[in-house]
């Protein structure tokens, strides 16, 4: 499966038994993904939380022009599925992969799953894949061009 619509396909059959997903991120370059991939789940209760402050999660709303992220703090705890997306790993936003799995420990249902999304093998080359037990990794390609 290819692009953006393989990226979803994919994605809703990891989460279909799933009812609350809450994505971890970096805010601006990884809202919008989970935004996107929250689209595509739009039954389901889905929280964004940005880097580890989880006094800063936000719920998903579907909205008439898209999904948005609702004005009031949310509570992300009792995921079925925690989602870590890419950005997190970057070093540009210093985070430490162990205080993430201190955060999905406190958020996950103990039966809930941890997928990883992200581009370019980001979890791959900082080392998360060692730290973190991943039930599954959507890693996707991207290449830039130019058309004229």
């Amino acid at each position: 499966m290819n692009g953006l619509n393989g990226l979803l396909t994919i994605f809703k059959r990891e989460v279909a038994d799933a009812s609350k997903i809450t994505f971890i991120g970096s805010p601006g370059l990884c809202t919008p993904f989970a935004e996107f991939l929250s689209f595509g789940v739009n039954d389901k209760e889905t929280h964004f939380i940005p880097l580890l402050d989880i006094d800063n999660c936000h719920e998903f709303e579907l909205k008439s022009y898209g999904m948005s992220l609702d004005g009031d703090v949310s509570n992300p705890r009792d995921s079925d599925v925690v989602v870590l997306l890419g950005g997190l790993a970057m070093p540009d936003f210093n985070v430490d992969v162990n205080d993430v799995v201190d955060l999905v420990d406190e958020i996950k249902k103990d039966d809930g799953k941890i997928i990883g999304v992200c581009f370019m093998n980001m979890f791959a080359d900082f080392g998360w894949n060692d730290k973190i037990e991943f039930d599954s990794i959507i890693d996707g390609t991207l290449i830039p061009m130019i058309q004229r």
